[in-house]
């Protein structure tokens, strides 16, 4: 491990030396791709270095307590080589963290997809709250959300809402969302107090770019409509709505939240590359199966993944057992504490399985 370490500080010490050439200025796309190198290596390199920095701490402090005859300084030298030996085990701890492979996803930005479950209208009702929960996250994360495609219900609910979420770290955070939720609650329309269970499907996809899937125009129809619903002045009287349909995969898009085809017809498109993207991997994830099953889920949006109780004000998530009572801070965007807990999770079931391969 400390051999890689000491690999990648090096290959750190070059990227440097390479930014600070006068040359590397003149091409644009390669000093933009040195930099994104050096800020990815940058954590790793400065852990390493704090955990060299404390382990010639602790050598220089058993150096001096081997010579120290006073009795309250050899008590401080003890108590420094303790703080720097608590020091080197936290730090090497996180260094084995950065070490693990990386999603190569993670910086991608997302494409949300949430749609109502089993349950009516309060299903839609749900669908359209969790929405409304990570719009409120990517406010406090300051990611940008962007709605692509709506169908709305008949009380205010979602049947199916589409929006891409951009900033960075985006996918790395969101990624552990996929699956069913599901929520107990009384309906405001259950007159006679009974719980209800609904449940909503959220699929987060890592945005594709044109490179990763390429599209033959053949496989491909465009239809062009009058969008329906709420969306300004031009609803139903310009044909601006947009649906694609994949012929290979059955895959159909919709969209029609911009006044403009074009604009619609553009945003489809980032999102039926996405899905195709999400195809391959699931396709890789599947050819992967046991390195796919140390993580936190398996990203499939049939596996029921949090229950959210009203009566109880309680959120679990059944992948790592944990319960929390603050369903209404929770519902209003604060899922931090959820998400990091996650994470928490899947990076030590990634530990296990490193150190036991």
């Amino acid at each position: 491990m400390f051999e890689q370490c000491a690999d990648v500080c090096k290959h750190f010490e070059e990227i440097q030396a390479e930014l600070a050439s006068p040359d590397v200025a003149l091409d644009q796309n390669r000093f933009r791709k040195l930099m994104k190198e050096q800020s990815d290596l940058q954590p790793l390199v400065d852990t390493y270095r704090d955990y060299i920095k404390a382990g010639k701490d602790r050598e220089d402090a058993l150096s001096l307590l081997e010579e120290e005859k006073d009795e309250e300084m050899r008590g401080l030298l003890k108590e420094e080589m303790s703080d720097a030996e608590n020091r080197i085990e936290k730090l090497e701890h996180e260094l084995k963290l950065l070490l693990l492979p990386k999603d190569p996803n993670d910086d991608r930005n997302v494409m949300l997809e949430i749609r109502a479950g089993a349950g009516g209208e309060e299903a839609a009702l749900f669908a359209a709250e969790l929405y409304r929960m990570y719009l409120h996250y990517a406010e406090t994360r300051h990611w940008k959300v962007e709605m692509i495609s709506l169908s709305e219900s008949g009380l205010g609910g979602f049947k199916e809402v589409v929006a891409m979420i951009s900033g960075k770290g985006a996918y790395s955070r969101m990624k552990y969302e996929s699956g069913v939720h599901r929520v107990q609650r009384v309906p405001e329309t259950e007159s006679g107090g009974r719980i209800h269970t609904s449940t909503a499907t959220v699929a987060v996809m890592p945005e594709a770019e044109e490179v990763d899937v390429v599209i033959d125009p053949n496989d491909i129809r465009i239809d062009v409509m009058r969008a329906s619903g709420n969306g300004g002045q031009c609803v139903n009287t310009t044909d601006s709505a947009v649906r694609l349909t994949h012929y290979p995969t059955g895959i159909v898009i919709y969209s029609q939240t911009e006044k403009s085809q074009l604009q619609n017809k553009e945003k489809a498109f980032r999102l039926l590359r996405s899905k195709l993207y999400e195809l391959e991997l699931e396709k890789l994830q599947s050819a992967e199966a046991a390195a796919r099953r140390s993580q936190i889920g398996t990203g499939d949006r049939s596996e029921k993944i949090r229950t959210y109780n009203f009566p109880q004000s309680r959120v679990t998530d059944h992948r790592i057992h944990l319960t929390l009572y603050k369903i209404d801070s929770i519902m209003n965007g604060d899922l931090d504490e959820l998400l990091d807990a996650l994470i928490a999770a899947d990076q030590a079931a990634k530990l296990t399985q490193q150190e036991a391969s």
